[in-house]
């Protein structure tokens, strides 16, 4: 499958470049940026073509990866789709619920796969810990906290205006997500939503399996206290989320080839883009409840 980069930051730098350049089954075709500087010194790093013209990107290949901001990338997906192209996109799939369903509405009359890289999803330890827990009857309850300490010098995503201005519940909100809703079923409601300090804020959801979740999301958080957990409660006990010592690249090359496998059968991945839409509904929705929230 030939694909093409759209996208030259600090996250198609880490980790789509060195993913796409590293799969086996991938032919990493050539990279399109809104900096066309940017696209040529990315695409001089792997020897690949640097695109100007992100439509004759499209012509070029069979599939596009897009590592770029959200609202850019849904309105790309939706032309990459057009032109019969696969979509590898990532979280959140838009900032806008109409935006993200013109994407699942373009893939489907396309008849194009989508894959969405949700990074726990990917991780082959996180992974097989969802399958499982999805698989057992009886949650109670769930706690997921996702804390991260990212406006900092050390951080390659401290500059991001998307990330400043929609703070954690767009950023790591999806991430969270992704892991309850598999486990608990879709969020039937945002039950609540508070501001805590700086970008924190708390949700609780009420989940169609019965069970109850609540989420703690931060950008802001002391890098002391940043991290990622998920704990269930329920007839079957205890069980928390476990860690993974991989990367964003082997995960990412797991995200290729579930959209090699879709493309090939044409069956939808659970990570496709209509799941993609799902997460910012809730993420909608609780944004709408926060702007209610006077702290």
């Amino acid at each position: 499958m030939r694909i093409g980069l759209l996208g030259t930051g600090p996250w198609a730098r880490a980790a789509y470049a060195p993913a796409l350049a590293g799969h086996g089954s991938l032919d990493f075709t050539g990279v399109w940026g809104r900096r066309p500087e940017a696209a040529a010194e990315l695409a001089g790093e792997y020897g690949v073509r640097a695109y100007d013209d992100v439509d004759a990107l499209f012509a070029d290949v069979d599939a596009v990866a897009v590592a770029l901001p959200p609202a850019v990338q849904a309105k790309l997906a939706v032309r990459a789709a057009a032109a019969g192209r696969h979509l590898l996109l990532d979280k959140p799939l838009a900032l806008d619920v109409a935006e993200g369903r013109a994407v699942v509405e373009a893939a489907e009359r396309a008849h194009v796969a989508s894959v969405v890289f949700f990074t726990t999803r990917f991780q082959s330890e996180p992974e097989a810990w969802i399958g499982e827990q999805a698989g057992t009857a009886g949650w109670f309850t769930a706690r997921a906290q996702w804390l991260g300490s990212v406006f900092t010098d050390e951080s390659p995503f401290a500059a991001s205006p998307w990330r400043r201005e929609k703070g954690a519940l767009w950023d790591v909100g999806p991430h969270a997500l992704s892991v309850l809703l598999p486990v608990l079923g879709g969020a039937k409601r945002v039950a609540a939503a508070v501001h805590g300090p700086a970008d924190t804020v708390h949700l609780v959801l009420d989940h169609a399996g019965g069970a109850s979740s609540t989420v703690a999301l931060s950008l802001t958080a002391p890098p002391a206290a940043a991290g990622a957990d998920v704990e269930l409660r329920g007839e079957a006990g205890v069980t928390l989320l476990p860690r993974s010592a991989e990367g964003a690249v082997p995960a990412l090359s797991r995200a290729a080839d579930a959209l090699v496998t879709a493309a090939r059968t044409g069956r939808p991945h659970p990570c496709d883009a209509a799941f993609a839409l799902r997460v910012t509904e809730i993420l909608t929705e609780a944004e709408t409840l926060l702007g209610k929230d006077v702290g």
